[in-house]
C-alpha cells in the first residue's frame, strides 16, 4: 500500500490546481510522482542567459525552463517545463540548450519517454539568432530521439500558449495533449495583424483568436491528439494515456501525416473561419463549440473521431 501511494500525487491538490495558472515547477511537482523529480542544472548552477544583461533586462537562474527526470505512475520519464512567467517562456540560447540536451540524453537511453510542458510565445527578440538556432537544434534532437524509439509527448495549456518556434517543435512531437487555454500557432495574433493587417486578423478579437488557435479547434483539426480540462490531474491522465497509445516512428508515419495534411487542405482550404471548418466537418450548431464544457467537447471530439497524427 505504501509503494502504491508513492506513485500518486495528493489527489485533492492535483485535481484542484489549474495547469494554466501554475508555475513550471508546480506543474512538474504535481504531474510527476511525489518526490521523484531530480532537476538537471538546478538553481545552484545559475545557468542564465549571457544576452539579457546587454539590454538591461532581468535574468532568471534557470533561464525560464526546468529540465530533469522523475517518475510518472512509477515509470521513469524525462521532463521539461517552460516558465511562461519569465519573458513569456521565450526561447534563448541557454533555454534552448537545456531542452536540446534533455532530448539528446533521451536518445542515448532510448527507453525513457520525454514530456515537454510548453508555455511559450516563441523566440526572444533579444536573442534572435541564438534563439532561432536553438529551435533548429531542438527540432533535430527531437526527431533523432523519436527515430531512436523515444516517445516525446507535448502538453500545452500554459498562459502563453505555444507560439512561434514552440509551435514548430510541438508539431514534431509524437503526440500532443491540449486544453482550452493551450493555443497553438506558428504566428501569434499580433504578428499576423502587423504583417497582414487587421482585415486579415484582428488580434483584439479574443473570440476569433481562441476559435482559430485554441485547443478545441486544434483538437478538431487533428493537430492535437487529446483535449483535456485545465487541471493537473487531467493533464497527468492525458500524459499517461498518450504514452500508452503512441506507436513506433518511421517513414510510414511521415507519409501518413503528409496524407492527412493534404486531405485537410482539400477539405477545408476554402473555409474562411473555424466555424466554417466545423460545419464542413458535419458538426451541428458549430457556432456553439466554443461554449461547450470540457466534458461536452471531449464527447463531441470522440464522436467526430478525428484521426490523430501518431497515437494510432
Amino acid at each position: 500500500m505504501t509503494a502504491l501511494l508513492r506513485h500518486v500525487a495528493p489527489a485533492e491538490r492535483i485535481s484542484s490546481t489549474s495547469f494554466s495558472e501554475a508555475s513550471a515547477r508546480t506543474r512538474v511537482e504535481l504531474l510527476l510522482d511525489p518526490g521523484s523529480f531530480v532537476e538537471f542544472i538546478g538553481p545552484e548552477k545559475r545557468e542564465i542567459s549571457p544576452h539579457l544583461r546587454i539590454f538591461d533586462l532581468p535574468e532568471q537562474f534557470d533561464d525560464g525552463i526546468v529540465v530533469g527526470h522523475g517518475r510518472l505512475d512509477g515509470s521513469p520519464v524525462f521532463i521539461a517545463a517552460q516558465e511562461g512567467r519569465f519573458m513569456g517562456g521565450a526561447f534563448g540560447e541557454v533555454h534552448g540548450a537545456k531542452l536540446t540536451g534533455l532530448l539528446r540524453a533521451a536518445r542515448q537511453i532510448r527507453s525513457t519517454p520525454v514530456l515537454v510542458l510548453f508555455d511559450t510565445g516563441g523566440v526572444r527578440l533579444q536573442e534572435a539568432n541564438a534563439g532561432e538556432l536553438a529551435i533548429a537544434e531542438i527540432m533535430r534532437a527531437l526527431m533523432e530521439a523519436r527515430t531512436a524509439g523515444v516517445k516525446v509527448i507535448g502538453l500545452i495549456g500554459g498562459r502563453s500558449g505555444c507560439y512561434g518556434g514552440g509551435g514548430l517543435i510541438a508539431g514534431c512531437c509524437s503526440a500532443l495533449a491540449v486544453s482550452e487555454p493551450g493555443r497553438i500557432a506558428v504566428s501569434g495574433p499580433e504578428v499576423i495583424e502587423t504583417n497582414r493587417g487587421v482585415e486579415e486578423f484582428d488580434s483584439r478579437d479574443r473570440a476569433l483568436v481562441w476559435r482559430t488557435m485554441g485547443g478545441k479547434h486544434r483538437r478538431l483539426l487533428g493537430a492535437a491528439d487529446v483535449f483535456t480540462d485545465d487541471t493537473m490531474q487531467d493533464f497527468r491522465e492525458a500524459a499517461l494515456d498518450l504514452l500508452g497509445l503512441v506507436g513506433t516512428f518511421g517513414l510510414d508515419k511521415l507519409k501518413a501525416e503528409q496524407m492527412r495534411l493534404g486531405d485537410r487542405l482539400r477539405r477545408f482550404g476554402a473555409c474562411e473561419d473555424a466555424v466554417d471548418i466545423w460545419t464542413a466537418d458535419g458538426i451541428a450548431h458549430a457556432e456553439t463549440v466554443p461554449e461547450l464544457s470540457a466534458d461536452q467537447f471531449i464527447a463531441l471530439a470522440n464522436r467526430i473521431g478525428r484521426t490523430s497524427r501518431d497515437a494510432r
